[in-house]
């Protein structure tokens, strides 16, 4: 297997622009060289098969979705309470709005991952080890609410992604309102 991991994260960039602007059945090995102008043949000696680009896509995704320390800092110094859940779950909502091809990107692998049972484990694995580090992240963080909170806030999230990055209700409507409200109404259940 090529050891330029400089070259395969590119290839992977290059898989998820073209995984979220033509899907997944325009996603091909020579559509990613193309995408990342590379000679033809590059992505095929990295992912030897589609579930392998596949599944490296979904983890390239975690990547560049990760939080900035930088902007962890100043709400980790916080008082804890829901204020504080409701800005870190805020933080959460713009970087995915930030970047809507990854997110994009992560529903088509999701749909993807339904009719290949071999992406099918590889992004379970992915999505499992992200819920894991979430929980854990809002148990160190002193947070209101467990595992069970935090499903349904990826629940919820996921929603309003799908709202908001394809055609959705129609109606116009305050994103940071809408996830304030729903912080509230999830923890007030406790």
């Amino acid at each position: 297997m090529p050891r330029n991991a400089e070259r395969r994260t590119k290839l992977a960039d290059a898989g998820l622009d073209v995984l979220a602007t033509e899907g997944a059945r325009g996603l091909t090995h020579r559509a990613v060289d193309a995408a990342a102008g590379l000679p033809a043949g590059t992505a095929s000696n990295y992912f030897k098969t589609r579930d392998a680009l596949l599944g490296a896509l979904g983890e390239r995704i975690f990547e560049r979705l990760a939080p900035a320390e930088a902007a962890l800092e100043p709400l980790a110094e916080r008082e804890l309470g829901i204020e504080l859940a409701i800005d870190y779950v805020h933080y959460i909502v713009k970087r995915l709005l930030d970047r809507p091809e990854l997110t994009l990107a992560l529903f088509e692998l999701r749909l993807e991952a339904a009719r290949r049972p071999g992406l099918h484990e590889i992004l379970s694995r992915t999505l499992r080890q992200g819920f894991d580090a979430d929980v854990a992240f809002n148990a160190n963080a002193g947070l209101p609410g467990g595992a069970e909170e935090i499903r349904l806030l990826h629940f919820a999230i996921d929603g309003l992604m799908l709202d908001q990055l394809t055609p959705g209700t129609g109606r116009p409507y305050d994103v940071e309102a809408i996830t304030a409200r729903l912080v509230r109404r999830l923890h007030a259940a406790d």
